[in-house]
Formats: C-alpha cells, sequence, structure tokens
C-alpha cells in the first residue's frame, strides 16, 4: 500500500507539473520524481528508486518553501521504501528474490 500511495503520488505531480510548467527546467525535479514513481509502482529497483525520488522531492521542497509540506511527506515515505524494499508482490522479488529478516527468538539470552 506505501508503494502505490508514494508512486501514484510522485506519478500524479509529475503529470501536473508537465502540464502546467511553462518551462521544462522547472518541471525537471517533478519529472524526475515522476520516474522514480514509475519504478516504485512496479517495485523495480525500490531502494534506488526510493532515495532518487526523495532527492527529487528535497529538491523540490527547497525550491518552493511556502508550500513544501506535501514534498516533505513524500520525501520521508520514498525513504521509508528505499530502507524497508519493495515488498513480496514487485519485480524486485521476482528477479532478485524475496528478502527477509529473520528474527530468531528461541535463541535468546539465558
Amino acid at each position: 500500500m506505501q508503494r502505490l500511495l508514494a508512486g501514484g503520488t510522485l506519478v500524479y505531480y509529475g503529470l501536473l507539473a508537465l502540464a502546467l510548467s511553462p518551462h521544462f527546467k522547472l518541471a525537471v525535479p517533478q519529472i524526475l520524481g515522476a520516474a522514480a514513481g514509475v519504478l516504485i509502482l512496479a517495485g523495480l529497483w525500490t531502494p534506488v528508486a526510493g532515495l532518487v525520488a526523495a532527492g527529487a522531492e528535497l529538491w523540490i521542497a527547497s525550491a518552493q518553501p511556502t508550500d513544501m509540506w506535501m514534498a516533505v511527506v513524500l520525501a520521508v515515505l520514498c525513504v521509508s521504501l528505499a530502507m524497508i524494499g519493495p515488498g513480496a508482490l514487485s519485480l524486485d522479488a521476482r528477479l532478485f528474490g524475496r528478502k527477509q529478516i529473520d528474527v530468531d527468538v528461541s535463541k535468546g539470552a539465558s
């Protein structure tokens, strides 16, 4: 769900920036975020795409300090996706196998 929320929002804002921005140079961070959003939606290269999207969103937040909170929230979502990974229903899991951290509590301290 987090992947769908973050990726969908990144793609939406990227397409919105393309439609509304008179200069391509002003829409570069949103387009970069949208490209990373497509990768996040597919679950492909999720750690890299999450960090790229977070960097693009921080760039947007610093460029538009009056309306920065949505960009900050998206940056936090993307960083957390980069840390936790794509999940079982992703191209990363299909291509590289599902990575899980198993904690064995039976071998605790005695």
